[in-house]
This record gives structure tokens, C-alpha cells and sequence, in this order.
């Protein structure tokens, strides 16, 4: 596993793919940043990073589908597949190594921003329990949406459908926070109401931006997260055994 997740890690920093995303990702968080200190009366400033987070999450879903789109579709379309199936590891092996990789790039994304923690620190205080479990609830929440991406890249050659289609089903997931609020269901259809805002990541992120770590949000994206992996494991075996 350490050499394919070696490959993965080389083959995003050897090409400008990984440096745009990161690239793209630090701009955007450091507008948001920026606009939200002009918007704040006074010349020291205390606010929580948390809420930046919450914010970003409509940004942030149209990046990860442009790291993800290559996991497999591009393996398929150029025909390394078959060496990759050929080789002695295993579907477990290679979705979770390219899954690790994944994880890596968006680790080091997510190191880029603590400068700007440290920019509070210096010219106004920080909230640590709301940074460290914004920071904590969002990673948790990026992978998730890296699972998703993995899955809709095993479906298809095309990674430019395989973008479009992470994009669509991450914008779903979001809008699951919005659907479960509809008066109507409230009112008419309880048990669908509260099975959304038991399944809505929104939701799991609030507690994080108050500064509270609870078990039950851990191993619900930690669930999340297995399955999406356990289904693109399904999906390339399942392709694997067509050939």
C-alpha cells in the first residue's frame, strides 16, 4: 500500500493539479477571511473560525471534485487499469491507498490555513475549542465529500463527468440541510424530517463550531465514510470481474 500511496501523493504534486486546487482553496479562504475582519468594528478582533468554516462549505464542494475526478476514471480512459488490477494488491488495497493520498493532499490544504489563526492570535484573541473542532468537524467533512468523489470516478471513464457528477451529489448533500427544515415535511412528515437532519453533515458541523467535540458526530462522518469507501470498493469489483 505505501508504494501506491506513494505514486498517488507524486502523481497530484508532480503535475499543477494539486497546486491549483491548493492554490484556489487558500485565495478563497483568505477573501473570506479578509471580509470578514472588514466587517468587524473594532481594531482587535475576536470572532470564530468555525463560521468561516460554514461559510466555505459552498466554495469548498466546487474543488474537491476536480482532485477526485482522476482516481479511476483516469486510470480507465488511459488503460492503466488493467496493470492496476493485474498487480498483487487488492480492491481493498488500492481505494484505500488512493483514498490516504486524497486525505494527504487535503491535509496539507487544511495545514496552509493555520497562518491565518496565527494572524488572529497576533492582533486579537481565538476562540481554541471553536478553532480546533472547526478544524476537526471540516476535515471530517472533506473527506467525506473525497469519498463521494472516489465513488462517482469508479462509475466512468470521463473525468470531466465524473467532476460534474461529484459536484451534483455533494450540492444534494448540502441541500439536505434545507430540505429538512421545509414546513411541510416538519408538519405532515416527522420521520423524514428528522431522518434528514440526522443525515445532514450541516447539521453534525454545528456542534463542532461550538466548540464541542461529541462522539456521536465522530462516528457518524466516520460511518459516512466507510461506506462511501465500502461501496467504491463494490463498484471496482464489480468492474473488475466484468473483465
Amino acid at each position: 500500500m505505501l508504494s501506491l500511496l506513494k505514486k498517488e501523493v507524486q502523481s497530484y504534486f508532480y503535475s499543477p493539479l494539486a497546486y491549483c486546487v491548493m492554490g484556489i482553496f487558500i485565495f478563497i479562504f483568505s477573501l473570506t477571511f479578509v471580509n470578514w475582519i472588514t466587517n468587524l468594528q473594532t481594531i482587535r478582533f475576536s470572532f470564530s473560525f468555525a463560521t468561516i468554516f460554514y461559510n466555505y462549505f459552498y466554495y469548498f464542494i466546487l474543488l474537491i471534485p476536480a482532485l477526485t475526478m482522476k482516481t479511476f476514471a483516469e486510470e480507465r480512459r488511459s488503460g492503466t487499469e488493467v496493470l492496476l488490477m493485474s498487480t498483487p494488491l487488492n480492491v481493498f488495497t488500492i481505494v484505500i491507498g488512493k483514498f490516504l493520498a486524497l486525505a494527504f493532499v487535503y491535509f496539507i490544504m487544511m495545514v496552509c490555513t493555520f497562518i491565518f489563526p496565527l494572524i488572529t492570535l497576533a492582533y486579537g484573541k481565538v476562540m481554541w475549542s471553536s478553532l480546533i473542532c472547526g478544524y476537526i468537524g471540516f476535515f471530517m467533512w472533506g473527506l467525506v465529500c473525497i469519498c463521494i468523489g472516489m465513488l462517482v470516478s469508479s462509475f466512468t471513464e470521463s473525468q470531466i463527468i465524473a467532476a460534474l457528477l461529484g459536484e451534483v451529489c455533494m450540492i444534494c448533500l448540502l441541500f439536505v440541510d434545507v430540505i429538512k427544515e421545509n414546513t411541510f415535511l416538519q408538519n405532515n412528515v416527522p420521520v423524514i424530517s428528522t431522518f434528514l437532519n440526522w443525515l445532514s453533515p450541516q447539521e453534525r458541523f454545528y456542534t463542532f463550531s461550538q466548540g464541542v467535540l461529541r462522539l456521536s458526530d465522530i462516528i457518524f462522518y466516520i460511518t459516512l465514510i466507510v461506506v462511501l469507501l465500502a461501496w467504491t470498493m463494490l463498484s471496482v469489483e464489480t468492474r473488475r470481474y466484468r473483465k
